[in-house]
């Protein structure tokens, strides 16, 4: 490797750095729509987490515990409340007679539903760039996002 090409690749890391930095900050650094969809539901986050993946299919409790991260009790603690709320419901699992399926309903979807469209309202300042830029973030970020930065095609 010649010197031109370590400086060149040390600034192409420097630059993924600055890049992944930025892309942190967004995503991550201010939380304003988690803050929005917390006030807007009147839930911990944590609970519209668990919600919103109820909302996409029936799943038993183990299920949605490995998914969130998180363990069985604690689990059990958040269905009972989201399930108080009136946003899920438990039911036999036919598979197994020892464990429920958890499922939305209408009220529960419609409490996700609103949780999505929250979090997928872009920030002011991305509405705010050029067209051309917003299309150069969005065709870079379906790369990245479909592991082209992986060595995988999009």
């Amino acid at each position: 490797m010649t010197a031109h090409d370590a400086h060149t690749a040390d600034a192409r890391t420097t630059d993924a750095r600055l890049a992944w930095s930025n892309l942190r900050s967004i995503v991550l650094g201010g939380n304003e729509r988690r803050k929005d969809v917390v006030d807007a539901l009147g839930m911990s986050f944590f609970r519209v987490k668990a919600l919103r993946r109820i909302a996409r299919g029936p799943l038993t409790l183990r299920e949605l515990a490995d998914e969130l991260l998180t363990d069985r009790p604690y689990t059990t603690l958040v269905v009972d409340d989201l399930a108080g709320r009136g946003l899920v419901e438990r039911s036999a699992n036919p598979a197994d007679r020892r464990s429920k399926i958890v499922s939305v309903t209408p009220a529960g979807r419609a409490a996700a539903d609103r949780a999505e469209e929250i979090l997928g309202t872009p920030p002011p300042a991305l509405l705010a760039l050029p067209p051309e830029d917003l299309a150069a973030l969005a065709r870079i970020t379906a790369r990245i996002a479909g592991g082209a930065g992986e060595g995988r095609e999009p």
